[in-house]
């Protein structure tokens, strides 16, 4: 095992914790404001998710978040959101095993699509 600090090197490897991130919470990206590109309508109000083809930035509802720092939030598979109170306890504590990137730059486009039209009619109403 490798530190980044200086000193002396443990002897035993420390010990980790499982984390648990809850599936879904209240959290929901909100469509409307968000630059999500959809290739066929969502069906489904509660999980938000099916027919995502990329996204360009996005943007959680307001009035749904329930305080978690680390979420899954609905509409949003397989993407986990932190807190600006989590980005700044992996600043404090120098954790390297991840990249935070706000939610504004954030961008998923396998398909490479690029961006949703803003003129476009959206296919989610």
């Amino acid at each position: 095992m490798r530190r980044k600090r200086k000193g002396a090197k443990p002897e035993t490897v420390p010990r980790y914790l499982v984390v648990d991130v809850s599936f879904f919470g209240k959290s929901a990206v909100d469509v409307a404001r968000s630059r999500l590109r959809y290739g066929v309508p969502v069906t489904c109000p509660e999980c938000r998710a099916e027919g995502v083809d990329s996204i360009h930035g996005f943007v959680l509802e307001s009035g749904n978040w329930q305080g978690e720092d680390v979420l899954r939030a609905r509409g949003l598979p397989g993407t986990i959101i932190v807190s600006e109170r989590f980005a700044e306890f992996v600043k404090k504590y120098e954790l390297t095993n991840m990249k935070l990137t706000p939610t504004e730059e954030y961008v998923w486009d396998p398909l490479r699509r690029g961006p949703p039209d803003p003129t476009a009619q959206s296919i989610r109403d």
